[in-house]
């Protein structure tokens, strides 16, 4: 319980002063009302989004399949026209100055996007030629990562393991030194020890000075940026630091488990005193209505219906409980 109070303080702490820097440093990222549908208009995948990254941030985009991040990231590298709002990449509009933005930017893929026939080595020499540039120029950069894939160098791209084929492409994305990297759900198929390493990675590219924009499913990973914007039906529901979105959580939240959890969820969304009922792992994650239902209230009444083996305890949100509490009210 200390660890985890330590944690909240350090991370309250960190918030504020992520905040301050964010007012006063260089935008490298702006985005204003951006639109893009598709089929004629019928599909609306992004819908009038604006939010900025600062220099050196470690930037989100948090949100399931289907959200519109992908969409993003396109118009973002240039990919893909905005059907209307504005975007700039270290101060060049994506539509204008396309040429200059795709000269200073990498572009990792959410798919394995490299020459499967191709071996390590020679994807990497590639893709450091057509930026007019060397690997050997441009090696301290890549380094920590390129370590890992040396002894598969002669390997074709196409026989590499999902976490190697992520380092590659993370290397092929970073070798021109891009200002800004943008990484579209880089870690979904993968394990997660190459999930962790793949995020002490982004850490010390960080610390490089590079600008990093990561869109992931994975809520978990949320709490490891320094801002997020949570993102559903391409429209952006809240925009902030991890801490501060769990801070506004508005209601105190329970967690439940007893021996029929099927049953239990029933129950729970069948009361007409709970506010919200959601499945987490071996619990539902309960809110109660203007906080009328006391806990051992609830008790009883569970008790009442014939369940056993109950625990209820109050929990601090996740990031996971604050969106899909945002999705719920929107």
């Amino acid at each position: 319980m200390e660890s985890w109070k330590l944690k909240m303080e350090n991370d309250q702490k960190y918030s504020q002063l992520s905040t301050i820097h964010s007012q006063f440093s260089i935008k490298m990222v702006t985005v204003n009302n951006i639109v893009k549908a598709y089929n004629k208009g019928e599909v609306k995948a992004v819908n009038d989004v604006s939010f900025e990254v600062s220099k050196g941030e470690l930037f989100g985009l948090i949100g399931a399949d289907g959200a519109g991040k992908t969409s993003i990231f396109r118009i973002l590298t240039t990919l893909l026209l905005p059907d209307s709002g504005t975007a700039s990449v270290n101060g060049f509009d994506v539509v204008k100055d396309y040429k200059t933005i795709r000269k200073n930017v990498g572009y990792m893929p959410g798919k394995f996007s490299l020459y499967q026939d191709l071996s390590v080595e020679e994807n990497l020499n590639f893709f450091a030629t057509v930026f007019n540039t060397t690997v050997a120029e441009n090696y301290d950069l890549v380094k920590d990562i390129y370590v890992q894939l040396e002894p598969f160098k002669t390997r074709r791209a196409g026989k590499l393991s999902g976490g190697m084929k992520q380092k590659l492409a993370l290397c092929c994305a970073l070798i021109h030194r891009p200002t800004v990297l943008f990484l579209d759900e880089p870690t979904t198929g993968v394990d997660v020890v190459s999930r962790k390493e793949f995020w002490e990675m982004l850490k010390s590219l960080k610390q490089q000075g590079i600008t990093i924009l990561v869109s992931t499913p994975y809520m978990d990973e949320a709490t490891l940026c320094e801002h997020i914007a949570l993102i559903q039906n391409g429209s952006i529901m809240s925009i902030d630091t991890p801490y501060n979105i769990i801070k506004k959580f508005p209601d105190t939240l329970f967690a439940v488990r007893a021996d029929n959890m099927g049953r239990l969820q029933n129950a729970l969304r069948n009361n007409p005193q709970i506010k919200s009922c959601f499945s987490f792992g071996d619990f539902h994650h309960v809110t109660m209505e203007n906080g009328k239902l006391r806990m051992e209230n609830l008790v009883t009444s569970l008790k009442n219906d014939g369940f056993n083996d109950l625990e209820i305890k109050e929990i601090t949100p996740t990031i996971e409980d604050c969106f899909m509490n945002l999705m719920d009210n929107k």
